[in-house]
């Protein structure tokens, strides 16, 4: 190995100095000030100079997040829904994703109440599950799991009003009562006839039993059935039964 040692290395001519030629490999003891660099020995972070050996704190980026939407279950028409969460800013993009084929839709309209509140109006033709992606103005955004569902509400079938008129005392045997897509039916207000009972099925129920002789008067029973389906949807249809008793106690006078 050979050692050059001079005090100084001067261009013959102009201003340059050529060390070896491209490739070659020089390896030196001394340390180079970051001034003495091009450039000042400084890289650019997000805006920020910082030096060669130096450290920065960088920014977090504020994702929105979300908590809940309301109601969580909606039909094929446009709903509003309320959606919860955090660090919303107006106005987000919100779209709703299927969660079976993937389509997606967006929002109809996107109103802001604060940032932890904002409400959506969708217009879902397409019945199933949903996911929500929310974005923020600024690009930054959130993708949630299936949180929606679109599905159809119990549809009654039977007319509303008279189910019949029947005689004290009298057997029913079936008085059908139907809705579809209804997996329950409940009695919510009014009074069946004493001796008759609701009988609950998927799609339809029934009204049997015995009227009461009990009854001593002409009575027009008046009460109101819900529907109920498989997402907690429900459709409320008021009814009627009339009982007769036909003339009681009655005298003649000559």
């Amino acid at each position: 190995m050979s050692e050059v040692k001079v005090n100084k290395i001067s261009p013959r001519s102009g201003t340059t100095v050529t060390l070896g030629d491209s490739g070659d490999t020089f390896t030196g003891s001394q340390t180079v000030a970051n001034a003495a660099l091009q450039g000042s020995g400084q890289i650019t972070i997000n805006g920020q100079a910082v030096a060669l050996g130096g450290s920065v704190t960088i920014a977090t980026e504020t994702r929105p997040n979300f908590s809940s939407i309301t109601p969580s279950t909606i039909e094929n028409t446009q709903t509003s829904c309320v959606i919860a969460g955090g660090n919303f800013v107006s106005v987000p993009l919100v779209t709703a994703i299927n969660n079976s084929t993937g389509a997606t839709v967006s929002a109809d309209e996107v109103s802001f109440q604060s940032a932890s509140q904002i409400t959506a109006k969708f217009t879902l033709p397409v019945d199933g599950t949903y996911k929500l992606y929310i974005e923020n103005p600024d690009g930054n955004a959130v993708q949630t799991n299936a949180v929606l569902t679109v599905s159809d509400a119990p549809a009654w079938q039977t007319a509303a009003g008279s189910l019949g008129s029947f005689s004290a005392g009298s057997t029913i045997s079936t008085i059908t009562i139907t809705a579809t897509n209804a997996t329950s039916f409940t009695k919510t207000s009014g009074t069946l006839p004493t001796g008759l009972s609701l009988n609950t099925g998927s799609g339809s129920a029934t009204i049997t039993g015995t009227v009461s002789s009990g009854i001593t008067s002409d009575t027009l029973f008046s009460f109101t059935i819900r529907a109920t389906d498989a997402e907690g949807q429900t459709a409320d249809r008021a009814f009627t039964i009339n009982v007769t008793t036909g003339a009681n106690n009655s005298g003649q006078f000559n």
